[in-house]
C-alpha cells in the first residue's frame, strides 16, 4: 500500500468549497483538490434530520500531511463539526502518483 490518501469534505456552498481547495493547494498540503457538486446529503445534527445541497473536496495528499491538512481545514470550515475523512490509495498510474509526489515534495 502507498502512503498516499484521498481526504474528503463538503462545504455548504461552491464559494466555500473553492476557498477550501485554494488554502489546502496553496499550502501545499495536497496537490490537488476536486470540487464536486452541488450534491444532496441527507444526514442527522443536533437530534434532527436534515438535507441540504453541499459541495464535495476530494483532495489528494499523503498520510504524513494528514494533521496539518486537518488543522488546515478546520480553520477555513465554518461547520461546526466538518466532515473530514481519508482513505487510502491501494492502487494508481505510477506516472500519477509520481506527480502526486513531486507536488507534495515541493512543501
Amino acid at each position: 500500500m502507498s502512503d498516499f490518501i484521498q481526504v474528503f469534505t463538503t462545504a455548504g456552498s461552491r464559494e466555500e468549497a473553492r476557498t477550501i481547495a485554494s488554502a489546502i493547494v496553496e499550502q501545499r498540503l495536497a496537490a490537488c483538490v476536486q470540487v464536486i457538486g452541488p450534491i444532496h446529503s441527507t444526514y442527522w445534527w443536533q437530534g434532527q434530520m436534515e438535507m441540504g445541497e453541499e459541495y464535495l473536496c476530494l483532495m489528494k495528499t499523503s498520510r504524513s500531511v494528514y494533521a496539518s491538512l486537518e488543522t488546515a481545514i478546520k480553520e477555513v470550515h465554518s461547520y461546526e463539526t466538518p466532515e473530514i475523512l481519508a482513505m487510502p490509495v491501494v492502487e494508481g498510474n505510477e506516472d500519477y502518483l509520481g506527480w502526486l509526489r513531486g507536488e507534495l515534495r515541493g512543501r
